[in-house]
């Protein structure tokens, strides 16, 4: 199965999970460096209100950009997180500066935030580049449910 738009609407949590888990880095690339690429991502960072848990996060305000690398001609594509007082709304091509950026390609972004992969492991192989309060990273994984694929 494909990354597309079709594919993701509707697609339950945990079956994405499923589809991300058993796709291979180049699928994923290929997919996300293909023409459905913004449609996809934009599916993609609409879950980040439906996953929030506002109990976890409680009444911290963080901005979290998401610099996805690997779109056609080398280009990238930024999408900031932005939790505000037990809310979570998404922003695409944000303008404020964030308290934390990441920076990665499409399949750790994809692994990283479905929690298919190991997240120290990327950055410490380099595949994730953070710049800011690096503290936020560690909480990123208890205010959004990572449903089990």
């Amino acid at each position: 199965m494909a990354l597309n738009p079709q594919t993701l609407s509707g697609l339950p949590a945990a079956d994405f999970v499923a589809l991300v888990k058993g796709m291979s880095d180049a699928q994923i690339r290929e997919d996300l460096g293909g023409p459905d690429r913004a449609d996809v991502l934009d599916k993609v960072f609409a879950r980040f209100p439906e996953q929030f848990r506002a109990d976890k996060a409680g009444d911290r305000s963080a901005r979290i950009d998401f610099r996805v690398t690997g779109g056609p001609d080398d280009s990238s594509d930024t999408y900031a997180v932005v939790v505000d007082h037990g809310t979570c709304t998404v922003e695409k091509d944000p303008t404020t500066a964030p308290d934390l950026s990441l920076q990665l390609g499409p399949a750790e972004f994809l692994k990283l935030i479905t929690g298919t992969g190991n997240p120290a492991m990327m950055f410490m192989m380099g595949k994730v580049k953070a710049k800011g309060d690096l503290g936020l990273a560690t909480a990123l994984a208890t205010w959004f449910e990572t449903p089990k694929g």
